[in-house]
């Protein structure tokens, strides 16, 4: 009896790690998702009690690679809408009202997008969060567009997004191909 009972746990047990493996996971992602914070690296300096200055904001993208190709003109079209990475559009955080150019952006969760174009860039920071893409971009949820110099600059492999300290608050300064652009955010 006790052999019998042996058997057929194993062979349950043999079962159940046979279907627990046959789970199919999904690939790599060719464009990760990253973070970046104001201040910079707040979670480490959290975790080490090394804070100077509270969390302001906390932009989450993914970042497309170029592999060989140009970003734009080819990857993305001049001119046109564009999410600000890849996969998800791109969110940003503010834990505290912040303004940019002038107006007032309340605390609270966005999306933000840009037209890029050869010399200017439009920056959009809009209400709808949790979409994938720019297909459902709705423009009278813009909460405000501000153009800015697009300045040539040396390759960046894979668009990154980085928070710059300023005397008046942080640039969060865009990076991808030969381009940079820079998005003043004042607190």
């Amino acid at each position: 009896m006790k052999t019998l009972i042996a058997v057929t746990l194993i062979a349950l047990s043999l079962h159940a790690s046979a279907q627990m493996n046959s789970t199919k996971l999904p690939s790599l992602d060719k464009s990760p998702m990253d973070i970046s914070y104001y201040p910079t690296n707040y979670p480490l300096l959290k975790i080490q009690d090394k804070v100077t200055e509270p969390l302001v904001m906390r932009l989450i993208y993914s970042r497309p690679q170029l592999n060989g190709r140009k970003a734009f003109g080819e990857l993305r079209e001049l001119g046109k809408i564009w999410r600000l990475g890849a996969n998800e559009a791109t969110e940003i955080e503010f834990f505290k009202d912040v303004k940019i150019d002038g107006k007032k952006i309340r605390k609270g969760r966005y999306t933000v997008y840009s037209i890029p174009y050869a010399d200017t860039w439009t920056i959009i920071i809009n209400n709808e969060t949790d979409t994938w893409g720019d297909f459902r971009y709705d423009q009278s949820k813009d909460i405000i567009r501000i153009n800015v110099p697009a300045v040539k600059n040396e390759i960046t492999e894979a668009h990154t997004m980085i928070f710059e300290k300023t005397s008046g608050g942080a640039n969060l300064l865009i990076y991808w191909d030969d381009v940079e652009v820079a998005l003043p955010i004042n607190f």
